[in-house]
């Protein structure tokens, strides 16, 4: 079976989605980045054939919604997220994931793109069968998913540039440079700005995101964004 790797940061005000402030306040978005996390840890728990995983940055007691996350986590392996940078944090939790399950292969995603579907999961886990690794770009130019059927390589993320317009761009060179026969999958918008979330959300009106930015939306003045 393969490790359903998700990167998750707990939702605590003025730490997560700051750059959706405004129009959101920094409780809103903690609130929105709350319901992002949970409405993927639901899309994870119903992906077949697979282990979930999550390695979290900071604590779920001090976050919004702590209790409910707790609680959708039973029978997930929690780690704790390790290193300074992006790069090094995200290498450290694919070597972890290495030696607790050797010879997996691991897909890692995060928490910014709540409109994944357990299908989505499932298609992206039938391609990383099929390669080395599997790349999922974003539109902003970074990567929403990541798959190794050696999670050691990951290794190689600890020199690339995180968090640019050319993540994605200089993450796949250096696959290509380890040797690795890299797939695509599908192209994703992940939440980053206000315009992101409003564009995620209508693609997923049901979702706990989804009802989170409506009330961002509904709370603004008259004449406001939304």
């Amino acid at each position: 079976m393969t490790v359903l790797l998700v990167m998750a940061k707990a939702p605590v005000p003025g730490v997560v989605k700051t750059r959706l402030c405004p129009p959101a306040s920094p409780a809103q978005a903690a609130r929105i980045a709350a319901a992002a996390l949970r409405d993927t840890l639901d899309a994870v728990r119903a992906t077949p054939g697979v282990i979930p995983v999550l390695a979290r940055a900071g604590r779920f007691a001090d976050a919004e919604d702590g209790a409910a996350l707790t609680a959708a986590l039973a029978g997930w392996v929690v780690l704790e997220q390790r290193g300074g940078g992006l790069g090094e944090r995200l290498a450290n939790a694919h070597a972890e994931v290495a030696t607790a399950y050797p010879g997996r292969a691991v897909l890692q995603i995060g928490m910014d793109t709540p409109q994944l579907t357990a299908a989505r999961l499932a298609a992206a886990v039938r391609r990383l069968d099929s390669a080395e690794a599997v790349l999922g770009a974003a539109l902003d130019g970074g990567w929403w998913s990541l798959g190794l059927r050696d999670p050691r390589q990951a290794a190689l993320l600890r020199t690339v540039p995180m968090s640019t317009p050319d993540t994605g761009r200089h993450t796949w060179v250096a696959l290509g440079e380890r040797g690795l026969r890299t797939a695509p999958l599908p192209v994703l918008r992940d939440v980053d700005e206000w315009p992101d979330a409003l564009a995620v959300a209508a693609q997923v009106p049901d979702g706990r995101f989804a009802r989170q930015v409506g009330a961002v939306r509904r709370a603004l003045v008259p004449g406001g964004l939304g």
